[in-house]
């Protein structure tokens, strides 16, 4: 009898994100840059559709109902992410194995979410599943966060979910006190922003930087420090953080002490039990660590060299921001990585839906969500 045909295929949800935060550090020795970065998981989701057959040798195929996916159809499934994940997973378990994926898109194509390396973590979350199902052992946590850090420096957040702390060039990523769900709505504007032309101009406008707006800086952004001395392991970022002269974060790492760690089912990571049952886990607690971020310098620095080259993103986060009318204000409001998402948070669904048509009004798309801690994002991840 056809082994296929004895198992289901298997359907995950395949996530978004936001950079909460994201502090830019010096050039390194391979050329990137260092980065610091608060990842934040959006329940905006693509689903990712994984079938196994063990053969004599791998073949991939991959689909989808997007044209703009790089798929089959296409002749470059190669290039795709999913695909990227799948075959370098089972070279590195020596199975071969004949895999269908299908990429059910519901995000935009490039739209600074994260789908794209979304779609990668969840092909090899559904992979896990299809190799139990025919008895075949899949690979280690480790193993599955290093295919997802050659994937993409995006990809291995999606290996955690809820808030995660992202270092060296974003791949290095740490579990955070979660935050719970909070509204968030997604501004989308047309324009597109490219990561590498924004890397080269955020260079020169700081190589001409004075070493008192440098300063100035790492006041601001007191995790941007992080970037010199990646964390080794969990304990070592609340002692980075205790060490900081910012009382308003040493308060804060009283919980990132609390945040690590055991292993989670994936294999990967999960925040201890308790962590769910904290104080954090009041929509007040919400707010207050939100602003208490804000205080200490959260914010992205792609923003500085992004908005001058593009003045409608400036608008569109005074849009979001609201902040001459404080019952619809948002918590915060920032770029996403280096663009060209935008996103605010909110307290309320009134607030979310009055920013949805305030950016209408701009003739700005826009996308209404909400944040997902971890406990979540693994409950609702298989569809």
């Amino acid at each position: 009898m056809d082994t296929m045909s004895l198992s289901m295929p298997t359907t995950v949800r395949s996530f978004s994100k936001i950079n909460l935060g994201l502090a830019i550090g010096p050039v390194r020795a391979d050329g990137y840059h260092s980065l610091t970065t608060l990842y934040q998981t959006l329940a905006a989701h693509d689903l990712v559709t994984i079938e196994l057959r063990p053969a004599a040798a791998t073949r991939i195929t991959l689909t989808s109902n997007d044209a703009r996916v790089p798929a089959d159809e296409h002749n470059n499934a190669e290039r795709n992410t999913a695909f990227k994940a799948v075959r370098m997973a089972l070279d590195a378990l020596g199975t071969a194995a004949e895999v269908s994926i299908h990429i059910e898109k519901r995000l935009p194509i490039e739209g600074g979410m994260g789908a794209g390396s979304a779609n990668a973590a969840a092909a090899l979350l559904a992979l896990d599943q299809e190799l139990k199902a025919h008895g075949i052992a899949p690979l280690s946590g480790p193993e599955k966060l290093r295919i997802a850090a050659d994937v993409g420096s995006d990809v291995p957040l999606f290996l955690i979910g809820g808030a995660v702390l992202g270092v060296g060039r974003g791949e290095e990523v740490y579990p955070m006190p979660d935050l719970p769900a909070t509204r968030c709505v997604v501004a989308l504007p047309e324009i597109g922003v490219s990561t590498p032309q924004a890397f080269r101009d955020w260079d020169a406008l700081h190589s001409a930087g004075s070493l008192e707006r440098n300063a100035e800086r790492e006041m601001r952004a007191p995790y941007a420090a992080w970037n010199a001395a990646p964390p080794p392991n969990a304990g070592s970022i609340a002692q980075l953080t205790h060490a900081s002269p910012s009382s308003t974060l040493k308060t804060l790492s009283r919980s990132l002490a609390s945040a690590f760690c055991e292993p989670h089912s994936s294999g990967v990571f999960a925040v201890s039990e308790g962590l769910a049952e904290n104080s954090a886990n009041s929509f007040a607690e919400s707010k207050n660590l939100l602003l208490a971020l804000v205080r200490t310098g959260i914010e992205n620095d792609f923003e500085e060299v992004v908005f001058p080259q593009n003045p409608l993103f400036g608008e569109i986060k005074r849009t979001l921001a609201a902040s001459d009318t404080p019952e619809l204000a948002a918590l915060y409001a920032a770029l996403s990585g280096s663009g060209s998402a935008l996103f605010g948070l909110y307290a309320t669904e009134a607030a979310a839906k009055a920013a949805e048509e305030r950016l209408a009004k701009l003739g700005v798309r826009s996308m209404r969500t909400e944040t997902l801690p971890r406990s979540e994002y693994w409950r609702q991840m298989l569809g």
